[in-house]
């Protein structure tokens, strides 16, 4: 944050979770304070700083004024600026969803002072009383370093819900992507957000050990969450663009990639190895294979696992149908096999590709990077 920085306009940052899609984004921070991650390209050649508190006030205020003559029927605006025009736009959605949830942005919010995130949270609040939810992403070595006493403050204050990048608790895999934390460091702070009260998704990226760390990586990472048992698992499968770190390693036969065959065998021994916690595993992202591995354990972990175990036991044309068919947008769960019009679909692409069991991957690796 610049000293005496001007208000230059409401801001919106580049990502939510998939969760928060009708979510009101209020952003707090500008980038990734870490930015090390060999997988991430997105905050690669950006500066990470703090907004001023005044200047997210500002924001909130804005939206304010938008919702009021969008209640009023005014739905539609002729902006000043490109700040108004996504301000103006960011509250029709809003009031368009319910406005019963707000993220707050960008990649790591609880960075800042609790005093400063407090004060935020209470003016979002008291301000538009019908939000239901605030939510937020933040790195295990922040939450690490929160006391208790402001956790929970926050908490009072509204933050109800945490997404944590966990990705790996295999501290090979961890080392390997510089994510600048270890397993005891992600199993302090997904206990510390439980124990103030607020809801915990953590993410873990199938495929990130590659072929070398495949099982120690799914055996790992179960084993944390099961020390935290968080509201939810969310998967995120690996997917490497050209511009990150992790493409170098790949392309210097450093990093040897999974194909979906050898992922879909990861992620059914991480399923299984879940236990003891009643966490909801959610597929809520398109990179994902299988759509409808989702539920709550332990009541869904046989039904989840049983869609795998139905994928890995298919002939092998079909399975690479059905990659094709995935990764093209036809198909979203393996039942969209037996649907003749999307088969027909997936069949012409399958032919239009080529497909082969010696290019699957490749071609499967080329139309997932469109995704990130």
């Amino acid at each position: 944050m610049k000293k005496n920085e001007p208000y230059s306009g409401f801001e919106q940052g580049p990502i939510r979770p998939p969760s928060e899609s009708g979510s009101l984004l209020i952003r707090v921070t500008r980038n990734c304070p870490w930015n090390r991650c060999t997988f991430c390209g997105l905050y690669k050649d950006t500066k990470f700083s703090l907004r001023p508190v005044s200047h997210v006030l500002k924001d909130i205020d804005l939206i304010r004024w938008f919702v009021e003559r969008i209640k009023n029927g005014e739905t539609t605006y002729s902006p000043t600026n490109q700040g108004e025009d996504m301000a103006f736009y960011a509250a029709l959605t809003w009031v368009r969803n319910g406005m019963k949830s707000v993220f707050l942005q960008d990649s790591n919010s609880l960075i800042i002072k609790p005093d400063d995130l407090v004060t935020i949270l209470q003016y979002l609040t008291d301000t538009f009383p019908e939000i239901e939810r605030i939510t937020s992403y933040a790195r295990s070595h922040t939450i690490a370093r929160i006391n208790d006493h402001d956790l929970g403050r926050m908490a009072a204050a509204g933050l109800n819900r945490i997404h944590v990048g966990m990705e790996s608790a295999s501290e090979k895999v961890l080392s390997l992507v510089k994510k600048g934390t270890d397993k005891a460091m992600q199993i302090r702070a997904g206990r510390k957000v439980k124990q103030a009260g607020m809801q915990l998704s953590e993410y873990f990226i199938p495929g990130l050990g590659g072929k070398v760390l495949s099982k120690e990586h799914a055996m790992e990472t179960a084993d944390a969450l099961n020390q935290i048992n968080p509201d939810f698992i969310r998967l995120r499968t690996l997917s490497i663009p050209n511009d990150v770190e992790l493409f170098k390693d790949l392309s210097a036969g450093t990093f040897e990639p999974m194909g979906d065959i050898m992922v879909a065998e990861e992620i059914l021994l991480f399923i299984e190895s879940l236990k003891g916690i009643t966490s909801t595993v959610k597929s809520d992202h398109i990179l994902n294979l299988f759509q409808e591995v989702e539920g709550t354990l332990p009541e869904a972990k046989e039904r989840m696992t049983s869609i795998i175990k139905r994928f890995l036991s298919m002939e092998p044309e079909e399975q690479m149908l059905y990659q094709i068919g995935r990764r093209t947008g036809i198909f979203s769960r393996l039942e969209d096999l037996n649907d003749p019009e999307l088969r027909k679909y997936a069949e012409h692409k399958y032919s239009d590709l080529k497909v082969t069991p010696q290019n699957v991957d490749r071609i499967v690796a080329r139309f997932m990077k469109r995704f990130i």
